[in-house]
C-alpha cells in the first residue's frame, strides 16, 4: 500500500484546494469572492473552476443581477465527499509518517 493511497489528483493545487476549501463551508460563492480570495487571475481560476466542474466535484449558477451577469459557484455532495476523503488521506499520511521514515 502507498502512503499517498487516497489523495485525491483533483486537488493537488493550491486554487483547487482553496475553492473546495471555500466552498465547503459557503453556500454559493461568486466568481469575483472566489477570485479575491484566492489571489487569482480571471484565466488561472476558470481553468481550475472548470476541472473541477467536469469532476462534478461544483454546481454553476450563472445569473444577472441588474444587466451585470454573475457566475456562482457551490460544492456539490460528491465534491464534498471527495474533498473530506482527500483531508483524512492527507491527515492518515501526516499521522503516520511524523516519526520519519526510520521510525525515529
Amino acid at each position: 500500500m502507498s502512503i499517498i493511497e487516497g489523495l485525491n489528483k483533483a486537488f493537488e493545487n493550491k486554487f483547487r484546494i482553496g475553492t473546495m476549501a471555500i466552498l465547503v463551508v459557503n453556500d454559493w460563492v461568486d466568481f469575483n469572492t472566489l477570485k479575491k480570495l484566492l489571489k487569482a487571475t480571471d484565466g488561472n481560476l476558470a481553468s481550475h473552476l472548470i476541472a473541477l466542474e467536469k469532476k462534478e466535484y461544483l454546481s454553476v449558477k450563472k445569473e444577472f443581477i441588474g444587466r451585470k451577469p454573475r457566475t456562482s459557484y457551490k460544492a456539490t455532495e460528491s465534491g464534498k465527499a471527495a474533498f473530506q476523503a482527500h483531508l483524512n488521506a492527507l491527515e492518515k499520511l501526516l499521522k503516520n509518517n511524523l516519526g520519519g521514515i526510520d521510525g525515529s
